[in-house]
C-alpha cells in the first residue's frame, strides 16, 4: 500500500471517529431524522476534503486535534451537498457509493431536511470548537459560508446548462464552483489554522483551485470509462441526463490532456512553497491515477 492510500486510510478513521461523537447514533430529536444523516455521512468515500486539511496542516506543523473539527464540519458540508444534488429535482439519483441515496432510503422530506441540518451543524461544530480562537473561528466560518454558496451557485449554473452546448469557459465557471470551491477552502483552511503567511496561503489557494479543477476532470472522465460497480453511482449518468462534462465539451483526449496539464500545474505550484512534504506532493498523481 502506498504512503498516499495509507494515510487516507489513517484520515478517514480519525474523521470518522470525530464525526460518530459529533452526531452519534441516538440522541436528541427525530431518529428518523438522525439516521438519515448518518446514513449519508457513514456512506463510504475516501473522505478527501477532510483528508486535505489534515494533509496540509500536518504539512505545516499542526496537530491533528485542531484541525478534526474544522474538517469533520467541511465533510458534512460535503455531504449536505451531496444529499441535495440526489434529490429528484436536481440529479435525480438512486445509487451513491454503492448503495441507496438518502431519498430513496428515507424519503425525499427527510432526506431535505437530513442535508439541512447537517449544513446548520457544520457551521456549529467550528463555532464550539474549544481548540480554535474565537478570531479564527469567525475566519474559518467565513470562509466556509463562502465555500458553500459557491457550490450553491455551482449547481444553479449545472441545472442551467443541461441539454445545451456550452463554452469551456462556462462548463469551468460551473465546477471552479460547485466541486473547487470547497476543496479549495479545505487548502485555506488548513493555512489559517496553521498560522501560513499570506505567500503560502496564497499558493495554498492556487493549489486547491488546481486540485478542485483535476478532481472534476478525473470524475467526469469516469462516468464515462469506468462501470457502475467501480463508481459505486450510475455510470454514464451525466451523459443521459444531458450534464455539461469536460468530455462532452472538449472531447475525451483532450480531456485526458489537460488532466495531466492540471496535475503538472498542481505540483509546479507546490515547488515555490515554503515547505512541500511528500505526502501532499503525491496528491495531484494519485488523482490523476483514478483516471486510468
Amino acid at each position: 500500500m502506498s504512503e498516499i492510500d495509507e494515510f487516507l486510510n489513517e484520515a478517514a478513521e480519525l474523521v470518522n471517529a470525530e464525526l460518530d461523537w459529533l452526531i452519534p447514533s441516538e440522541g436528541r430529536g427525530p431518529q428518523s431524522l438522525r439516521d438519515a444523516m448518518r446514513w449519508s455521512l457513514f456512506a463510504g468515500g475516501k473522505r478527501l476534503r477532510p483528508a486535505l486539511v489534515l494533509a496540509i496542516g500536518r504539512n505545516f506543523g499542526v496537530e491533528d486535534r485542531r484541525l478534526l473539527g474544522t474538517a469533520s464540519a467541511i465533510e458534512m458540508i460535503h455531504t449536505y451537498s451531496l444529499i441535495h444534488d440526489d434529490l429528484p429535482s436536481m440529479d435525480d439519483d438512486d445509487l451513491r457509493r454503492g448503495r441507496q441515496t438518502c431519498h430513496v432510503k428515507y424519503g425525499e422530506s427527510t432526506a431535505i431536511l437530513a442535508g439541512d441540518a447537517l449544513q446548520a451543524l457544520a457551521f456549529q461544530t467550528i463555532a464550539e470548537s474549544r481548540e480554535l480562537g474565537p478570531d479564527l473561528k469567525i475566519e474559518l466560518i467565513s470562509g466556509l459560508g463562502k465555500a458553500a454558496a459557491s457550490m450553491v451557485v455551482g449547481q444553479q449554473l449545472d441545472l442551467e446548462a443541461e441539454r445545451r452546448q456550452i463554452t469551456h469557459q462556462e462548463l469551468e465557471a460551473i465546477h471552479r464552483n460547485k466541486t473547487g470551491a470547497l476543496i479549495e477552502f479545505a487548502m485555506d483552511a488548513a493555512g489559517m489554522i496553521a498560522g501560513c503567511s499570506d505567500h503560502d496561503r496564497s499558493l495554498l489557494n492556487q493549489f486547491g483551485e488546481k486540485i478542485g479543477l483535476l478532481f472534476q476532470i478525473v470524475d467526469d472522465l469516469l462516468d464515462v470509462t469506468a462501470t457502475t460497480e467501480t463508481l459505486g453511482k450510475t455510470a454514464g449518468k451525466d451523459a443521459s441526463s444531458g450534464k455539461a462534462t469536460y468530455p462532452s465539451v472538449i472531447g475525451l483526449a483532450p480531456s485526458k490532456k489537460l488532466a495531466n496539464d492540471v496535475a503538472d500545474q498542481a505540483i509546479d505550484i507546490l515547488d515555490r512553497m515554503s515547505v512541500a512534504n511528500q505526502l501532499i506532493r503525491s496528491i495531484p498523481p494519485y488523482l490523476l491515477d483514478r483516471s486510468y
